[in-house]
């Protein structure tokens, strides 16, 4: 219950939006202690590939701290390495080529070559999780590009992902190279996405990362298709990125009807990926744009109707008209 539309919001945001900081600091502690345990793979297993632990990365929208709840998974890419070896790029995939003077690499090769099977390297990831004993009752499996943990003790999943850095390419670049689903590898650098995300929102005053997760909680709500987490989080860093005479306000309240005309103004266009390697990342189809842009154009005219109301000092119908826009959940007036 609220009486102001301040009140709400805030309200709304620390029960049904960001983490619970409790959760958190479990979840960053779970996972740093899996990390360690990770870590000694090398001296519990002689044929386990030599690590290049200087290079693991946390990502996802966890690391980036625009996670909405719940907290149901949490990446962290594990560096490998290559021990001489290199990699070949075609237009589909990537191949690694593994030295012979690196024998717990070649023995996770394609059977009599020396390419890399990205598959072994994940389910060599999985023999060593299943004997932690900590572990013993948690479901671990590969799944797709990772190996994942289910813990019966927390409600979120370890995404375990494999890589490797890359030396610079003619044009002085870097990558990590990980698992793309297929047995053969992909490239990505979360670093961009990490360094993005910590930018704009310095260059607005640290309040962009509450816009990003209440638009989250939205984009989720069953009232039309849902955006990818990443495509909606990059539409909003989009909007912002292109701001120059102004800046975010600590009201996010204030920022929900502009980011509702960008997604309905964007959605029918290109976003491209910012780290420059997947191209357009808006896969949505014909009629999933045409949903989500109607949705986006009835809430940005209920949003702008709440704020007119607010303005007028009707904090009742401000906080009714925004739980048409985000559900019950959003505080009822009173």
């Amino acid at each position: 219950m609220a009486t102001t539309v301040i009140s709400a919001f805030n309200e709304f945001q620390k029960d049904y939006v960001n983490l619970a900081s409790a959760d958190s600091q479990r979840a960053m502690s779970s996972r740093d202690w899996l990390v360690g345990q990770i870590h000694a793979f090398p001296d519990k297993d002689a044929n386990f590939p030599a690590l290049y632990s200087e290079k693991d990365i946390f990502f996802g929208s966890y690391a980036r701290k625009t996670k909405k709840r719940p907290l149901d998974d949490i990446d962290i890419m594990i560096c490998l390495h290559a021990q001489g070896g290199n990699y070949s790029e075609s237009s589909n995939s990537i191949e690694i080529n593994v030295s012979d003077s690196a024998p717990s690499l070649k023995r996770l090769c394609y059977d009599n070559t020396n390419i890399l099977n990205s598959r072994r390297v994940i389910n060599k990831f999985v023999s060593l999780l299943t004997q932690v004993p900590q572990y013993e009752k948690a479901d671990i499996k590969r799944n797709q590009e990772a190996a994942t943990v289910k813990l019966t003790s927390y409600v979120w999943n370890f995404d375990i992902v494999p890589c490797f850095f890359t030396t610079e390419d003619y044009l002085g670049k870097t990558y990590y190279l990980i698992p793309d689903g297929s047995g053969d590898w992909k490239k990505t650098d979360p670093r961009k996405d990490r360094d993005r995300v910590q930018s704009i929102n310095k260059r607005h005053n640290g309040n962009i990362l509450n816009a990003i997760r209440i638009l989250k909680y939205w984009n989720r709500r069953p009232t039309m298709p849902s955006m990818g987490s990443y495509l909606i989080e990059n539409m909003i860093l989009d909007y912002y990125d292109s701001l120059s005479a102004s800046t975010a306000s600590e009201y996010v309240d204030l920022e929900i009807p502009k980011l509702f005309l960008h997604i309905r103004d964007s959605v029918y266009g290109v976003v491209n990926d910012p780290k420059g390697i997947q191209g357009n990342i808006n896969n949505l189809s014909t009629e999933e744009k045409s949903k989500i842009w109607d949705r986006a154009n009835g809430d940005y005219y209920k949003a702008t109707e709440a704020r007119r109301l607010e303005s007028e000092d009707d904090h009742r119908g401000s906080i009714n008209k925004w739980r048409e826009v985000f559900g019950g959940e959003f505080p009822k007036y009173g």
